[in-house]
């Protein structure tokens, strides 16, 4: 115990303490003077010990907010998307680094994260709260790796997530879209067309080439997407595809063609949709023509649920559209009605087969 008389102020004493990291060997020491008397000054080494064993965990374990950094930058090295990183760090810094910015890793509990998720987040969609467990279970398992903490504090949640999927417009208002986009020469409507015949992602149409459209064999080859975080990059899946393309979509991709002007893109890159702005300008067209509003991205689920609606064969729907599992097409399914189609042609409880006569009875 390193207690010791004060020679330059007598009748008081000296508290000191010092400790090495054991994993680092990075000295850490305090030192207080002017304690008048030997219970005071043991009181007072009791502090320091934990104000150095507290430093030294400083020492390795980070705070929260540099911990989210730390994350962030090995996501990148192993080869994460720039534009998923990105997403990660926005939700991590919005939901958590009010709460938990300044605290040490190693002091989060799981009751903490539990508390954030359910109180905090009890307004939001389940799909979203779902997300945030995920980013911020991926955090913890990064300080584990890194030997911060000794378990993952994430618990383990459930989430009543429906079989939702966003509004989409029926065959009917995509005609209405594309025959007004048409009319007013709209600079959206080719790439709009092209989103509707071809149930393509916002940055799969972005990176489409001449090179990969076969307008003899009518086939288009999804092999490249684009984000403002990564550029050009693979497709979400990671898979190339082949896309067929309808009859009634040759004529625009012709006339794209021969307005491509030496361009080795199908659809022209202008402003606007270089800084995003695809949804805010549909939206506001939708509106404007009395038609529902729907975001970009569920311009594929429109295509989607219109070719299933019309005998499409599901598998050929996934193939095409780029879904790995049959799961999530078959929520396109229900939402087109294709599971249900046919059940109710058997069920008839008139005898005589004849409903309309109890119509009339019953305007009698």
């Amino acid at each position: 115990m390193a207690i010791k008389d004060d020679l330059k102020k007598p009748g008081t004493f000296i508290v000191s303490y010092g400790k090495r990291h054991p994993l680092t060997g990075r000295p850490v020491s305090l030192r207080r003077r002017g304690y008048k008397s030997k219970a005071e000054a043991q009181r007072a080494y009791r502090e320091l010990v934990l104000a150095v064993e507290d430093r030294l965990r400083q020492a390795v374990v980070p705070k929260w907010s540099k911990l989210i950094d730390q994350f962030c930058e090995a996501s990148l090295n192993r080869g994460l998307m720039k534009k998923t990183v990105y997403d990660y760090r926005v939700c991590l810094e919005a939901h958590t680094l009010g709460a938990w910015g300044d605290r040490l890793v190693d002091s989060i509990t799981t009751q903490e994260i539990r508390l954030l998720i359910q109180d905090k987040l009890e307004k939001r969609a389940p799909t979203h709260q779902r997300y945030v467990l995920k980013a911020i279970r991926a955090v913890f398992n990064h300080a584990f790796e890194a030997g911060h903490i000794s378990r993952n504090p994430t618990p383990q949640l459930k989430f009543k997530v429906g079989e939702k999927i966003q509004s989409v417009l029926t065959e009917d208002q995509a005609r209405i879209l594309l025959a007004k986009a048409r009319e007013h020469s709209w600079v959206w409507y080719p790439h709009y067309a092209l989103a509707l015949y071809t149930g393509m992602r916002n940055g799969e149409l972005y990176a489409l080439r001449w090179e990969n459209v076969d307008l003899d064999r009518r086939t288009i080859l999804v092999n490249c997407a684009w984000n403002s975080k990564d550029g050009f990059k693979s497709t979400k899946s990671g898979d190339d595809r082949m896309v067929e393309i309808a009859p009634a979509l040759l004529p625009i991709l012709r006339e794209l063609h021969d307005k491509a002007d030496g361009s080795p893109y199908v659809l022209p890159h202008h402003y606007e949709w270089q800084k995003g702005e695809q949804a805010k300008h549909l939206s506001a067209f939708l509106r404007a023509n009395g038609l529902p509003e729907i975001r970009f991205h569920d311009l594929r689920a429109t295509w989607a649920t219109i070719l299933l609606s019309r005998g499409v064969e599901p598998i050929k729907v996934m193939k095409m559209g780029g879904w790995r599992d049959l799961e999530t097409m078959m929520i396109y399914a229900r939402k087109a009605g294709v599971d249900i189609r046919g059940a109710m042609d058997c069920l008839n409880l008139h005898t005589n087969g004849d409903s309309s006569k109890i119509l009339q009875i019953a305007r009698l």
